[in-house]
């Protein structure tokens, strides 16, 4: 993640120069790091009757090791197979990046392979051990949880930005991602605070991306350049989903024998209710000059973003109003109870992972 943010911020800030920057070596290392390591841990399994592993392990293709071990090699296979579908992309189709592009999603599905393979691999281990070591485990399993609720954010970065924040759409498009994240991992964790933890993870992670980036020297090398850059533009504040997290975990600490479809429907407004409470107020002060500065990061812009722009201006977005407004608002419930409850079932399924 601190490879695909670097890289963001230095198309951003630089442009795409060369294949070979250090964001994309960073990137890309760690694919190699996943698919050696959960290779060894294959061939290991596999080849050596002794292991400790044999016991907790799958059979795939006449190889035997930990579900996860599998799923995390197929991530870092798939997200260097990726690599130079990208370059191809770029010399066949221009320079300019998009997040949403077929390399791009082959590379999320990779990375996104080897978070939930190494959350998996977790879990096998976390579910069979006992007092102290179960509790490490399950720090590493909601760090894990976090990092992965930054990569899908990730995937809606274009969408998701101050200038929406005052329409519902924008709601409704983060609803289809952290609510099954956070009840995956409150679930499948067994901890009282596993939303407030992952969502920490998120904001503390996004909050250090954003002030340590700019710290670094940076120079637009491709046009058109409408704004003065001169270090690395970082991400965006992140969303305030801590409040809803932290919600969600009191209401969770004491609803557990209720169905999960109920649990599911109260849960989804919750959420959807606590994030416009916080968010929409919020998003008036990220336009304010008093976010202007290196801790709100509100003043910093890509270099090609146009100085007539909503986003250039501190403008929002109109919202969205009579039935469009009432249907959007519609959506972002349905959609956040929906994808609460796909996260209450894989959080319960979790929880008997065992190899």
């Amino acid at each position: 993640m601190t490879g695909v943010h670097w890289d963001i911020s230095w198309h951003r800030s630089i442009g795409r120069d060369t294949f070979w920057t250090p964001a994309h070596i960073d990137i890309y290392f760690c694919g190699v790091l996943a698919g050696i390591s959960c290779g060894y841990l294959i061939l290991a399994t596999t080849f050596r009757r002794d292991s400790p592993l044999r016991k907790a392990s799958v059979t795939l293709w006449g190889f035997r090791g930990p579900f996860g071990a599998f799923i995390a090699a197929w991530g870092g296979v798939a997200m260097l197979t990726s690599a130079p579908f990208d370059d191809w992309w770029h010399n066949a189709y221009g320079l300019d990046v998009k997040i949403l592009s077929p390399p791009h999603m082959l590379l999320a599905a990779g990375i996104l392979g080897v978070h939930v393979g190494a959350l998996i691999l977790l879990l096998g281990q976390m579910n069979r051990a006992e007092s102290a070591a179960r509790d490490r485990l399950r720090i590493l399993y909601l760090y894990v949880a976090g990092m992965t609720l930054v990569c899908l954010s990730i995937l809606q970065m274009e969408m998701v930005f101050r200038s929406a924040m005052h329409q519902v759409h924008l709601y409704r498009l983060v609803a289809m991602i952290t609510p099954p994240v956070l009840a995956a991992a409150a679930l499948g964790s067994g901890s009282r605070w596993g939303a407030t933890a992952v969502a920490g993870v998120y904001s503390g992670f996004l909050l250090l991306m954003s002030w340590i980036l700019p710290l670094f020297p940076a120079e637009p090398k491709l046009g058109p350049v409408y704004q003065h850059v001169t270090q690395f533009v970082p991400p965006e504040f992140p969303l305030l989903v801590i409040v809803p997290a932290f919600l969600l975990d009191l209401l969770w600490q004491r609803t557990a024998g209720w169905n999960k479809w109920k649990l599911a429907a109260v849960s989804g407004v919750i959420f959807v209710i606590a994030l416009v409470a916080v968010q929409w107020p919020f998003a008036d002060f990220l336009m304010s000059p008093l976010a202007r500065n290196w801790l709100f990061g509100s003043k910093y812009f890509n270099y090609a973003i146009s100085p007539t722009s909503y986003y250039a201006r501190y403008l929002f977005f109109p919202t969205e109003s009579g039935s469009d407004f009432w249907r959007e608002s519609a959506w972002a419930f349905v959609t956040a109870i929906l994808t609460t409850r796909l996260g209450l079932a894989a959080g319960s399924w979790m929880r008997r992972i065992r190899r």
